[in-house]
């Protein structure tokens, strides 16, 4: 009689693939659960690099000429390598970018060329001087109000020379002082012109003329020559 080979039991082969399966789900579990790893201190998810707007003058990059800050709010001139052409940035980059029509008209800007006084209404001249000898000057006015900057666009020209931004009327607003010669009948830039005596004559934000000094001899003999302090005693009604 052959003797066949112990059979193992169903029982114990059920209890063996059991214990089996209980040790493997185990294991997943633990590894499921088991602690990610964290993000180094500081570590974040990469932001998107801020785009910042290009300023261009001429077609060309704009160089920093000059900077103030007004009332907190800065302020910079930005002109081309030649000064042909010429902006204004008001507040931080990118800003609120006004471009300067007094820079087609042959100006010379310089670090000095950016005046700006704080009060009710803020307001900033920028400045340059024309001509071989630099007797003549444009400036051109930017004014806030409210909060926001505008620009008139309405140049000023000074045939002496000197243009200036001082509250003379006291009442918290810049005016802006434009000395020129009084010739009346006789064309500005002339020899004859040249030689007339000069005057100031003040207007206020909105472009309307406030008065004029008397008459001087030359620029310089005007209170506080080059940047000019008048006071509203000093005006009077303008020559016709």
């Amino acid at each position: 009689m052959r003797t066949s080979a112990a059979r193992t039991p169903r029982s114990a082969l059920l209890t063996a693939v059991l214990a089996a399966v209980v040790t493997f789900g185990a294991i997943g579990a633990v590894f499921v659960l088991r602690p990610r790893p964290e993000a180094p201190a500081g570590a974040s998810a990469p932001a998107a690099a801020p785009v910042s707007a290009v300023v261009t003058c001429g077609g060309g990059p704009c160089r920093q000429l000059a900077a103030v800050s007004v009332g907190g709010t800065p302020v910079v001139l930005l002109t081309d390598a030649s000064g042909g052409s010429a902006r204004v940035r008001v507040g931080p980059a990118p800003g609120t970018v006004f471009e300067l029509s007094i820079a087609q008209l042959g100006v010379r800007l310089d670090p000095n060329s950016l005046r700006c006084i704080d009060g009710s209404a803020p307001a900033c001249l920028v400045r340059g001087d024309v001509g071989d000898q630099g007797t003549a000057a444009y400036g051109e006015l930017l004014v806030a109000s409210g909060g926001v900057w505008q620009a008139p666009g309405k140049p000023y020209f000074a045939d002496a020379g000197t243009l200036s931004l001082y509250d003379v009327t006291a009442d918290g607003r810049p005016d802006v002082i434009v000395v020129r010669h009084d010739c009346p009948g006789v064309e500005s830039g002339t020899p004859k012109c040249d030689a007339a005596p000069v005057l100031g004559q003040v207007y206020d934000l909105t472009g309307k003329s406030v008065g004029c000094t008397r008459r001087y001899t030359a620029p310089s003999d005007l209170r506080g020559w080059p940047d000019i302090r008048l006071t509203r005693t000093d005006l009077r009604a303008c020559p016709a």
